[in-house]
C-alpha cells in the first residue's frame, strides 16, 4: 500500500501535516497520507509542465503511446484483485462491485482510449475564399488537473485520466481525502507501463490542496467530479482565468425508502 504523493516519478513523504485513510466499516485507520503544501502543489504542476514539453512525451510516437496505455490495462487486469481489495477497504463498496465493476471498467477505459490514439486527426475544410488553404489540427491542451470523488475513487479516476494521456497531455491528479489509496496504487501500474516522469502527479489532500491547484496559472485544464457547491467556485475560477473545465456534479439517482419497505429483495412466494 502506498502511502506517499507521487510527484515528478518520485515517492515524497509528508513535509507539513498527515491525515487518516480510514476504513468505512470498522473505522480501522488504513494509512496516514501527507497533507500536500502549496509548494508541494508547484512541484507538481511544475513537473507535469515540463513533462509536457519533454522529448519522452511530447515527442512520443502516437502508436507508443497507445502501446502505453494498453500495457497499464495489462497490468491493472493482472492485479484486479489487489486494487479491489483496496478499493473496498478503503470507499467500502462490496467486493463484488470492486472486483466484477469498478477495476474492469477502468481496464476498458485504458483499452478504450487505446484505441483512439492513432485515430485523433485534423481535417481540410473547403473554404469560399479563393487560394487559401484551410487545415485543423488537434494538440494537447498542456497540465490537466483531475480532481476526483470518494464513490468510485479508482474507475471515474480512469476515467478522466484515460483520455487526457491519451490526447498527449499530462496531469496532476487530487484523489478525495477520503480514498485517495488505489489511486496511488495506480501510479506503480503507469510507471511500470512506461508513463514517463512527470507525465502523471498525485498529489493527497482536502479542499485546500483542490484550491490550490485549480489557481495555478500552469494548469490549462480542470475535471471535477464532486459537488454542485464546489463545481460552482471551480466554475467561477476557472473563468476568471479563461481555463478550460469539465463538471460532474451532485447526485443523480436519488432513493426515497419508505419506513414500511421490505427489508429482503428475495421475490416473496405466493401462498
Amino acid at each position: 500500500m502506498r502511502t506517499e504523493m507521487f510527484v515528478d516519478g518520485k515517492w515524497i513523504g509528508a513535509t507539513g501535516g498527515t491525515f487518516a485513510s480510514v476504513d468505512p466499516a470498522t473505522g480501522e485507520v488504513l494509512a496516514e497520507l501527507p497533507e500536500a503544501t502549496e509548494a508541494e502543489v508547484n512541484a507538481a504542476v511544475d513537473a507535469a509542465a515540463r513533462a509536457f514539453e519533454s522529448a519522452e512525451w511530447a515527442g512520443m510516437l502516437p502508436a507508443a503511446r497507445a502501446h502505453v496505455l494498453l500495457k497499464a490495462a495489462d497490468l491493472l487486469a493482472a492485479r484486479t484483485a489487489e486494487f479491489a481489495q483496496l478499493e473496498t477497504r478503503d470507499q467500502g463498496q462490496p467486493l463484488a462491485i470492486s472486483a466484477g465493476f469498478s477495476v474492469p471498467n477502468a481496464v476498458e477505459h485504458f483499452r478504450y482510449y487505446a484505441g483512439w490514439v492513432t485515430k485523433i486527426t485534423g481535417i481540410t475544410a473547403p473554404l469560399s475564399v479563393p487560394n487559401v488553404d484551410y487545415r485543423t489540427r488537434r494538440e494537447p491542451l498542456g497540465v490537466c488537473a483531475l480532481i476526483t470523488p470518494w464513490n468510485f475513487p479508482l474507475m471515474i479516476l480512469v476515467w478522466k485520466l484515460a483520455p487526457a494521456l491519451a490526447t498527449g497531455n499530462t496531469v496532476v491528479i487530487k484523489p478525495a481525502e477520503q480514498t485517495p489509496l488505489t489511486t496511488l496504487l495506480l501510479a506503480e501500474v503507469l510507471a511500470e507501463a512506461g508513463v514517463p516522469a512527470g507525465v502523471v502527479n498525485i498529489v493527497t489532500g482536502g479542499p485546500e490542496v483542490g484550491k490550490a491547484l485549480v489557481r495555478h496559472p500552469k494548469v490549462a485544464k480542470i475535471s471535477f467530479t464532486g459537488s454542485t457547491a464546489v463545481g460552482r467556485e471551480i466554475a467561477s475560477e476557472a473563468g476568471r482565468a479563461l481555463k478550460k473545465v469539465s463538471l460532474e456534479l451532485g447526485g443523480k439517482a436519488p432513493s426515497i425508502i419508505d419506513a414500511d419497505a421490505p427489508t429482503s429483495t428475495r421475490p416473496s412466494r405466493a401462498t
